[in-house]
């Protein structure tokens, strides 16, 4: 066989293959194993020396062939990719549009800030309660019209959706002995009619802080400090005497209406101020159900409303805006 032409054929076939099947399909018609190189290698013993020669000569030359074919093949296919697979990355990206937090969330988060500044301790307690937490040991008599099935979602006899983050209070103070500096924050429910300013489901967060000496001026100072740090230094605060059972005694939290400037609208119900929650110097009954020493320490508590904070921070006429899933009120804040 004249391996000369062999050699030329081969060569032929290998360097014009213009893809790895095409190359592989020469590999193997030229150096498989039956092709006639390599039948011709298997007699090799009973050829000439010269002969035997020349094949291993023509089998190492087409081996580097290939090698060589398989080489350049990878280097023009890694550049057709870059060239038809780069991404201009001075092409202006795609808009992705990105959510930010509730305002209801970022308000809580900022009260959250104000009173760990203070050094208080942040407690999530159940949104389902017992009547317990949520009236027994929080000093509530069992004629108040609060433990009515009209004015608190009951689940069974014991069983409710709590009226108050002040269930927390307790939960706390069952488990840590004073000093006590504490908030909870969450949904709250009651059976009200939803208006500007009121809603079935909404948040608070409550606050206590227990330890030798408290009195009402600690109380006072800590919601002014709170007013400035949420509405600024120009908001009219106003503090007056009511009635909660589980404090005596016990004050309304009230801040000038930010809508109407206090020239009287349907948000404050046209008094010129917004009530924010309710507070006082906790009752010794209270500290009762939970085991501390009511001549030791002293207390006080307070309960905001989380929507009302944001009513007023933003000047929005009425908290159902908050609920509708409006993107174009959303949006702003």
């Amino acid at each position: 066989m004249a391996w000369e032409s062999y050699l030329d054929e081969a060569r032929t076939a290998i360097v014009g293959a213009g893809s790895g099947p095409e190359l592989e399909d020469a590999r193997v018609r030229y150096l498989g194993r039956k092709s006639g190189l390599v039948e011709a290698l298997r007699g090799a013993r009973e050829r000439p020396v010269e002969e035997r020669a020349e094949l291993n000569r023509t089998k190492g030359e087409l081996e580097e062939l290939v090698a060589a074919r398989r080489v350049q093949l990878g280097q023009a296919q890694l550049g057709r990719a870059l060239t038809e697979e780069a991404i201009d990355v001075t092409l202006p990206g795609e808009h992705i549009p990105r959510g930010h937090l509730h305002l209801i969330t970022q308000i809580r988060r900022e009260v959250e800030d104000v009173f760990l500044g203070l050094g208080y301790e942040v407690f999530d307690g159940p949104e389902v309660e017992t009547v317990y937490y949520n009236f027994t040991a929080l000093n509530t008599p069992e004629h108040h019209p609060a433990r009515s099935r009209g004015d608190t979602f009951y689940l069974s006899d014991d069983v409710l959706l709590r009226t108050q983050t002040s269930p927390g209070q307790v939960r706390f103070m069952e488990t840590h002995k004073p000093p006590v500096y504490m908030i909870s924050l969450g949904r709250v429910y009651r059976p009200d009619t939803p208006d500007p300013t009121r809603s079935p489901i909404f948040h608070q967060v409550e606050g206590l802080a227990v330890d030798h000496g408290i009195t009402l001026a600690d109380l006072k100072g800590t919601l002014m400090y709170l007013a400035r740090a949420l509405f600024g230094a120009e908001r009219k605060v106003r503090i007056r005497t009511s009635y909660f059972p589980f404090t005596e005694p016990s004050l309304e939290f009230d801040v000038s209406c930010i809508v109407c400037e206090q020239s009287g609208c349907p948000s404050c119900r046209y008094s010129g101020w917004l009530e924010m929650g309710g507070s006082g110097v906790v009752d010794p009954n209270v500290f009762g159900y939970v085991g501390y020493d009511a001549d030791e320490v002293t207390g006080f508590a307070f309960g905001l409303g989380l929507e009302r904070i944001a009513m007023l921070r933003h000047g929005l006429p009425d908290l159902r805006a908050l609920w509708e899933n409006d993107l174009r009120l959303l949006r702003q804040f």
